[in-house]
């Protein structure tokens, strides 16, 4: 039987937890990572990306980006692939609340070559380094509507050129295929439970729409992305 998802429900997910034990946690963060691929939840904000880079390299600089509440930081780390291999110079900063989750962030990106600027901040309280463009995927769904206001605003007051956002669509479709991937990606419970949750907490296009606006960003842009996902994209004037 499937939950009624007309109605947002969040509620605690257990990698939230500060109890829960490290090597859950890093099983969870593997787990995640792998949805991630599978789902190339990369590819939904890499192409506008792309068109920022290449201006500013060609004003002869790199683009600054800024991956917020970063996680393991699998995104950007994915993105930094396709920048390499691109020949687009970019510069990686991410932040996230958890330094553990840091840790590992860095550790990735030091394995592939690459350097990562990490700060060590809360999203929702503290004030953001200031960046050409901040990025945020699958974080929204964690926070309160005036939360999500307040992240918004933080982005747009940290960014010179742009900022985009994507996340989970509460729907249907979206809490069928977080069941089945979850499941068939990886074996951590972590992930098969709070994957579900996360769906349960998602905010469908027209209220995040709301809440950009409410935030100050007038003119943003909103589009669907596969697979049940929104973006979310703005850019300064």
């Amino acid at each position: 039987m499937w939950p009624d998802l007309r109605e947002r429900r969040r509620e605690p997910e257990w990698m939230d937890d500060p109890s829960l034990p490290a090597a859950d946690h890093d099983d969870a963060l593997r787990g995640l990572a792998r949805l991630n691929r599978f789902a190339r939840s990369h590819a939904i904000l890499w192409p506008r990306l792309v068109a920022l880079a290449r201006i500013a390299n060609h004003a002869g600089r790199p683009l600054r980006v800024l991956d917020v509440a970063t996680g393991s930081g699998d995104l950007p780390l994915a993105m930094a692939h396709h920048a390499r291999r691109q020949g687009l110079d970019i510069h990686w900063s991410v932040c996230d609340v958890s330094a553990h989750a840091l840790d590992v962030a860095r550790g990735r990106a030091e394995r592939a070559g690459f350097d990562f600027t990490a700060h060590r901040l809360d999203a929702t309280a503290d004030e953001l380094p200031a960046t050409d463009v901040s990025i945020c995927s699958l974080f929204v769904h964690h926070l309160d509507q005036p939360q999500v206001v307040g992240v918004l605003r933080g982005m747009k007051q940290a960014s010179t050129m742009a900022l985009g956002v994507a996340d989970l669509d509460r729907s249907q479709l979206g809490y069928v295929l977080a069941w089945i991937a979850s499941r068939a990606l990886t074996r951590s419970p972590v992930v098969h439970v709070d994957a579900l949750l996360s769906v349960r907490a998602g905010f469908r296009p027209g209220e995040i729409k709301r809440m950009s606006q409410e935030a100050g960003l007038g003119g943003a842009m909103l589009d669907r992305a596969w697979p049940a996902r929104w973006r979310l994209w703005w850019t300064a004037p």
